[in-house]
């Protein structure tokens, strides 16, 4: 009898723990269905390779379109070609915010909320590049005489969360600072 309670406790505090990171669950599974469910959108209405201006959508006119591009490398073109790689990479990257939760303060919630961003979105491109061996981007912007490269809600998500959490970091160290001084 002793040996089934202990299981049960077991179980009890197993669910306590990924309850206690809800946030992080709940804003990366988010994260994942919104970038997901807006490629298949994408894919389901544009044809591929829709990256000149009269085959995109305009949204607001000489500003935002809407595109369907694949991109094998990383941001504004990086490691092109290297699709499989960056999906390993993506991998450990996985691995490390697991790993490394503890030391990144992951039980609280702003860090809950960033890094859940920040997963869901490698998530999401993750994805594309198992799939589709490319990540799937559609959101094309042109700033007056320059065209950003096209980018999808993953690498928004992403770059918001890694912002969130450096600005946190950097908040509580100068507050860590402060109380020294």
């Amino acid at each position: 009898m002793p040996t089934s309670s202990l299981s049960i406790h077991n179980k009890v505090s197993r669910l306590d723990r990924i309850l206690y990171y809800r946030l992080f669950f709940v804003v990366a599974i988010i994260v994942l269905l919104l970038d997901r469910g807006t490629k298949w959108i994408v894919q389901a209405t544009l044809p591929y390779g829709t990256y000149s201006k009269g085959n995109m959508v305009e949204v607001i006119p000489n500003f935002f379109y809407i595109c369907h591009i694949g991109n094998t490398g990383a941001a504004w073109g990086l490691f092109h070609g290297k699709s499989f790689l960056l999906a390993l990479f993506s991998i450990l990257a996985l691995f490390l915010l697991y790993l490394f939760k503890n030391a990144l303060g992951l039980r609280n919630l702003h860090t809950q909320l960033s890094l859940g961003l920040v997963t869901g979105g490698i998530l999401g491109n993750l994805y594309d590049r198992l799939v589709f061996n490319h990540v799937v981007d559609f959101l094309d912007f042109h700033l007056i005489v320059y065209r950003w490269p096209a980018f999808n809600i993953a690498d928004s998500c992403i770059l918001i969360g890694v912002t969130i959490f450096i600005w946190l970091s950097l908040k509580e160290e100068a507050e860590r600072k402060k109380k020294e001084t």
